[in-house]
């Protein structure tokens, strides 16, 4: 698109803000605009065009955006990890070079979020605040999917929700049902055009490049939605996000398997749980960095020893295999990047931390019975690919902390050298996110891009 061709060139020369963007962007459409008010000589009436509206595409994550949305926490997972103190970070790490939306549930926590998010970054308009029912800080997966349309505007996507698939989809609790209508109520604040689909789909086991190829997990898929077979779930995401090409990658990280399932066996015999997570999610093992390269997650040889780290490696070589047999939009191979993934982390859960109450409470498809009032081991959600990219910053998740392991911190080291290589052009800003990790996602999984369309 040549609009986004000149802005690119632009950007790139004269580092234009975003705000800047933003201005040449509605300078070029509004000549646009008159030149193709001047040239045209037809009409239609409004229903004739509104039948032909759809929906062109939904932009990539790193085309250009108009602001971040985030969701201000109303719980922490684990004690002592502050999922706010992550919140904060992500939000200083944008301020001035990206516009951030903070929703919150309710008047306490937005007064909450009010007190805690520095005053000038709200008196210069660089956070806005809104109350917006929800549970949770799941951003990415219940909050809105924003595509564009054929005329040019916004529209959000509603995607069917039922909390990862621990809630029964035909009879869901007000919590599912809160945070299912999360991105229903984006769009009616941002005044968007809603469209629905009976799809059951979460933003992160969806990757686009914005010129038409989508990845996804098809276990994941599969499970939210057993009745549809992949041609179906693939016919529907053409009609609602413009794609025109999927690629199914088979299954995700080992950690990240559904908790009901049952306890993990770990290398020295021991067990531990998932931290009520999604089942696979792609978002945390295949991303894409531009529309013709994807950064694939890989374990390093001295974690194969360990069972997870095993059948990690497993099931990541057995997508690369996939991925290396697959095709962008113009018929051509993917340039394929590996990630490392971090070593395990693992943490102690007791009655009164949340994710532990919640577990407690889960039958367990193995038959085992969770020893409940007793302290448990739980794995993180932990990956280096669980990054948000936004205009001109990458936050990335590290690991490292006194008394860890010194393998992590050089995990973590050799993780933010490979985002710098993948976006030269952006700040590499790292964060601590175990406290988000401990909840079963990332940064990725707590932030959601509108991109900008005008």
């Amino acid at each position: 698109m040549i609009k986004y061709s000149l802005l690119f060139w632009l950007e790139r020369k004269f580092q234009l803000s975003n705000y800047q963007r933003k201005s040449w962007l509605t300078l070029s459409l509004l000549i646009l605009l008159i030149g193709w008010s001047g040239c045209n000589q037809t009409t239609k009436t409004e229903a004739s065009v509104a039948e032909e509206i759809t929906v062109l595409r939904q932009p990539a994550e790193y085309d250009f955006q108009e602001a971040v949305w985030l969701i201000w926490p109303s719980v922490d997972h684990l004690a002592d990890y502050s999922n706010e103190k992550v919140t904060l970070e992500i939000i200083d790490a944008l301020v001035q070079k990206e516009q951030v939306i903070v929703s919150a549930a309710n008047d306490t926590l937005l007064e909450r979020a009010r007190t805690n998010i520095p005053d000038e970054y709200l008196q210069r308009e660089w956070v806005e605040l809104v109350n917006i029912p929800s549970e949770e800080i799941w951003t990415r997966d219940m909050g809105p999917n924003f595509v564009e349309l054929t005329n040019g505007q916004k529209a959000v996507v509603d995607f069917g929700f039922n909390a990862w698939g621990y809630t029964d989809s035909d009879d869901m609790d007000d919590y599912t049902i809160r945070m299912e209508k999360f991105d229903e109520r984006v769009a009616k604040l941002r005044n968007l055009r809603l469209i629905q689909t009976d799809l059951i789909s979460e933003g992160g086991n969806r990757e686009v490049n914005g010129e038409g190829v989508q990845m996804g997990e098809e276990v994941v898929e599969k499970g939210r939605n057993p009745t549809m077979t992949l041609a179906e779930m693939e016919a529907e995401f053409r009609r609602v996000l413009g794609v025109e090409k999927v690629i199914w990658l088979k299954e995700g990280l080992v950690e990240d398997q559904h908790t009901f399932k049952g306890a993990l066996q770990l290398e020295d015999g021991s067990s531990a749980y998932t931290a009520v997570t999604t089942n696979g999610h792609i978002d945390e093992f295949a991303r894409f960095v531009n529309d013709s390269t994807i950064v694939l997650a890989s374990v390093k040889p001295e974690d194969r020893n360990d069972p997870v780290g095993a059948e990690n490696h497993r099931r990541m070589e057995e997508n690369y295999a996939i991925l290396k047999n697959a095709t962008d939009q113009n018929g051509k191979p993917f340039r394929i990047m590996r990630m490392p993934l971090p070593p395990l982390v693992l943490e102690k859960m007791r009655p009164g931390d949340s994710v532990y109450d919640f577990i407690s409470k889960l039958t367990y498809q193995d038959g085992s019975t969770f020893p409940v009032g007793e302290e448990v081991t739980v794995i993180a959600a932990a990956s280096y690919l669980n990054f948000l990219i936004t205009d001109e910053v990458v936050i990335g998740q590290k690991y490292y902390s006194d008394g860890m392991d010194k393998t992590i911190k050089a995990r973590d080291q050799e993780a933010e050298e490979i985002l710098k290589q993948l976006f030269p052009q952006r700040k590499i800003v790292m964060i601590n996110a175990l406290a988000v990790n401990f909840g079963g996602g990332g940064i990725h999984c707590i932030t959601m891009n509108e991109p900008l369309i005008e």
